[in-house]
């Protein structure tokens, strides 16, 4: 399968997510990737379904509450192996094939402006291994892994379990609403599933369950 990231889950580019620190700043980020239809449940299986990244979205937020947005990043990146996109996609993320002719840039440029964004922050935190796919993204481009080990977290196990949902119910996009809140703006774009990540991570440590 050689479009999964599933190999590189054991990098020392990520740890175990342990707990927010008590000052500086966090980063939350989210990934759209190139998909087809029943490609997530089938686990990017079939031959040429590549997992490439699409769009980064990321905020930059005070660690300390109330998790104020400090910052915010997004960019479109053209996908090498897959170079035109699904209808299932453009449908799902409002991405369009214009879009990137006009904005995208190659994976290598986008991965070097979001390290420039990330820059001393301590802890980057995604909901999922979000991290698995920049890995593999970058390996396939052949450029050196931008960051420090150890950086990347995958906060998924615990909002899952604040919220008292498996795993596979907490989509980035829907977060809010398990919270009581209306549905955010940007649903399955990276900026937009960024914020609301960090809208339920600072909601759930505004009521001590998180």
């Amino acid at each position: 399968m050689p479009g999964r990231a599933d190999r590189v889950r054991e990098s020392a580019a990520a740890g175990p997510f342990r707990d927010f620190p008590e000052q500086g700043a966090v980063v939350v980020f989210d990934l759209e990737i190139t998909a087809w239809e029943g490609s997530l449940a089938r686990g990017w299986s079939k031959p040429d379904e590549f997992m490439e990244v699409v769009q980064i979205g990321a905020v930059k937020i005070d660690a300390a509450m109330p998790m104020a947005e400090l910052a915010s990043f997004e960019i479109l990146v053209k996908p090498e192996k897959n170079p035109v996109l699904s209808d299932y996609f453009i449908e799902l993320t409002g991405i369009t094939n214009a879009d990137l002719s006009r904005h995208g840039v190659p994976f290598q440029d986008a991965l070097t402006r979001f390290a420039d964004f990330i820059g001393d922050t301590g802890l980057v935190v995604s909901n999922g291994n979000d991290w698995c796919d920049l890995v593999q993204n970058a390996d396939w481009a052949g450029m050196a892994w931008p960051f420090k080990d150890d950086l990347f977290a995958n906060i998924r196990p615990r909002i899952a379990g604040a919220l008292g949902l498996p795993e596979s119910q907490t989509v980035s996009s829907t977060l809010p609403q398990h919270l009581g809140h209306k549905a955010m703006p940007g649903a399955h774009t990276g900026l937009g599933d960024a914020r609301a990540i960090a809208h339920t991570v600072r909601d759930l440590r505004a009521q001590a369950r998180l």
